[in-house]
């Protein structure tokens, strides 16, 4: 089945993170919460080495290119997960968006075909130069006759 037109392909059906293959540490949340804050450690931080994983070679690769503050030079993935007060959904909402930078590594990048302008573009740039070229040089000082 191909790839409708201006999508992407995937490479593999469902590029899945293995859950043994990442780890939780929960720290304390920034921001207000009350009497609460000082006390609970409700923020998740999820690591994830992308050179250890079980991930296909072209997927690691590719999360591996990307420009991303959150993968390290040292390939482990960080990620800060505090939107919530529970530790559980936000070690959920942090694995969300581990898996949605998988997925969007895991689609194929189309290539890109060179292309040449066309001979009335060529044209048009050309007539524009000279136009601009004539405005430029009716600014510089009448020579005497």
């Amino acid at each position: 089945m191909a790839a409708p037109p201006g999508e992407a392909r995937r490479t593999h059906g469902a590029a899945r993170v293995d859950a043994a293959e990442v780890a939780f540490d929960a720290v304390r949340a920034q921001g207000a919460g009350g009497q609460n804050v000082n006390k609970v450690s409700s923020a998740a931080v999820l690591r994830f080495d992308i050179r250890a994983s079980s991930l296909p070679e072209d997927v690691k690769a590719r999360l591996l290119a990307r420009a991303d503050q959150r993968i390290g030079a040292d390939g482990v993935v960080t990620i800060k997960a505090q939107e919530s007060r529970s530790l559980p959904h936000n070690k959920a909402a942090a694995l969300a968006r581990l898996q949605a930078m998988v997925d969007a590594a895991a689609r194929v990048p189309r290539r890109r075909i060179p292309t040449l302008p066309t001979r009335a573009a060529r044209e048009r740039r050309l007539r524009l130069k000279a136009l601009r070229g004539a405005i430029k040089s009716g600014r510089s000082r009448v020579a005497p006759q």
